[in-house]
C-alpha cells in the first residue's frame, strides 16, 4: 500500500463479530476464556485490547516497522525505552531535546546509574568521539524541538554498524508522512501520538515502534510489566486521527512554509527557523531525508528582548498561546517560560533557547488568516 491508503487501511481488519468498519472501543479490562488459559487471544487489557491492537497495528504499518506499542504519554514510551537499559549502560542523545525529555533522563534515570551524554547533532562524527563499550542507546530528535536542528539518521546508524548500540527517533516533528525513521536504519521509533497523530488536542498518548519482532516483544514486556497503557478510547482517538494524517500533514506543511516565507520578510524578526526554507543550515539534508517539511516554525526578534515576545504571544488571537503542538489549530508557545522550563537557564543559553525564541505549530487554518493574525501581533 501508498502511504495515503496505509493510514486508513494498514494493519485494519473490519470486526469479526458484527462487520463494523470501525473498530468499536472495547471497554473491559478483561475477557472470558474457554479453559484455564485458553482464550481468544486476549486475557486482560493491560496485556492487550482489540481496540489498542488495531492502533498499534495502525501504528507499525504506517512506520514500516515490525511491532507497534500505544502509551498513555509520550514520556510513557521513552520510558519504556530506557527500561531496556542496565545501571552502567550509556546513552548519546541530542542536545537539544524536548524539554520533558531531558527532565526525564537527567533527574529520574541518571539516579539508576545510566549516563547520559548530550551532543551537538550537526556534525554526526563527534558522537564517534563519545561512545564507549558501554553505550548501548542513541537517542535521536529530529527536527528538535524547539530550535528545529536536523540529524542525519543515516549517518547515525552507519556510525552504530557492527556495535550493539540500539538508534532511537523522536519522530514527533515530522510523522510518518514526512520521514521513516526505520527505513533509514532506527531500530525504534518514538511518537508522542498526542501531537499530530492524534492531531487534535483531545488526547495524551504516546507510540513505540520496533524495527523488529524480537525487539518488539521486548519492548511489550517492558510495557505489560510496567503499565503505561494507553486505555481504549484514547486508542480510538489516536486511531481516527491517523486516518486524515497525510491530509493534514500537507496542509500543515504548505502553510507553515506560508508562515515561515512572511516572518523571514517582518522587519521585527531577526531569524526563522523552518527546514522547508533555503536559509535553514541543513536545507539540503531536510530535502533528501524529509518529504515535507512540517507545520512547526520558530523564530527570533531583531531586538533580542524577551518583553517584545510575550507582548507577541499576548496578542495573537487565530493562534493560541498554549503546551503542546500538532493539532488542526494553530499554537504559539514561548519555550523558554513553558515547554522548556525545565531545562536549566544556562543550559537553555549554552543551545540557544533564548528569551525572545517564539515556537509556532503552524495548523489547518487559511494561511491568509494566520499571516493576518501574526501581522496584527507585531504591530
Amino acid at each position: 500500500m501508498n502511504f495515503n491508503t496505509k493510514v486508513i487501511h494498514g494493519g485494519q481488519h473490519h470486526e469479526s463479530a458484527t462487520g463494523s468498519v470501525n473498530v468499536p472501543v472495547f471497554l473491559t479490562s478483561t475477557f472470558a476464556q474457554k479453559s484455564p488459559g485458553v482464550h481468544s487471544g486476549y486475557e486482560y487489557s493491560r496485556a492487550a485490547n482489540p481496540t489498542r491492537q488495531a492502533l498499534e497495528d495502525s501504528l507499525a504499518s504506517i512506520e514500516n516497522g515490525a511491532r507497534g506499542l500505544a502509551f498513555g504519554s509520550g514520556l510513557a514510551a521513552i520510558d519504556c525505552v530506557l527500561k531496556l537499559l542496565n545501571p552502567g549502560d550509556e546513552v548519546i542523545a541530542v542536545d537539544d531535546l524536548y524539554g520533558g525529555t531531558y527532565r526525564m533522563f537527567t533527574r529520574l534515570f541518571e539516579k539508576y546509574q545510566l549516563k547520559f551524554t548530550f551532543v551537538n547533532f550537526d556534525d554526526v562524527s563527534k558522537i564517534a568521539d563519545v561512545i564507549t563499550d558501554k553505550t548501548k542507546l542513541i537517542w535521536v530528535e529530529t527536527p528538535t524541538n524547539p530550535l528545529m536542528k536536523l540529524v542525519d539518521i543515516k549517518a547515525v546508524v552507519e556510525i552504530t554498524k557492527g556495535k550493539d548500540i540500539l538508534v532511537a527517533v523522536d519522530n514527533t516533528f515530522a510523522t510518518p508522512y514526512i520521514q521513516r525513521p526505520i527505513d533509514l536504519g532506527a531500530d525504534i521509533v518514538m511518537h508522542s501520538a498526542t501531537k499530530y497523530l492524534g492531531g487534535h488536542s483531545d488526547v495524551i498518548a504516546g507510540a513505540l515502534i520496533a524495527k523488529d519482532a524480537e525487539l518488539g516483544e521486548k519492548l511489550h514486556f517492558i510495557q505489560f510489566a510496567s503499565g503505561g497503557i494507553l486505555g481504549p478510547h484514547d486508542s480510538y482517538l489516536v486511531l481516527r486521527g491517523i486516518k486524515t494524517l497525510a491530509l493534514r500533514m500537507q496542509r500543515h506543511s504548505d502553510n507553515g512554509l506560508a508562515v515561515a516565507k512572511y516572518l523571514e520578510t517582518h522587519p521585527a524578526v531577526d531569524k526563522v527557523i523552518y527546514p522547508g526554507l533555503e536559509s535553514h543550515p541543513q536545507y539540503e539534508l531536510a530535502k533528501s531525508q524529509m518529504k515535507e517539511s512540517g507545520g512547526m516554525v520558530s523564530f527570533t526578534f531583531k531586538s533580542g528582548k524577551k518583553e517584545d515576545a510575550i507582548k507577541f504571544l499576548e496578542k495573537v488571537r487565530v493562534f493560541t498561546l498554549a503546551e503542546s503542538l500538532g493539532g488542526v489549530e494553530s499554537l504559539a508557545n514561548h519555550p523558554a517560560l513553558m515547554t522548556h522550563a525545565s531545562i536549566p537557564a544556562e543550559k537553555r543559553a549554552e543551545l540557544g533557547i533564548t528569551d525572545d525564541l517564539v515556537r509556532l505549530s503552524v495548523g489547518i487554518e487559511d494561511a491568509e488568516d494566520l499571516i493576518a493574525d501574526l501581522e496584527k501581533a507585531f504591530s
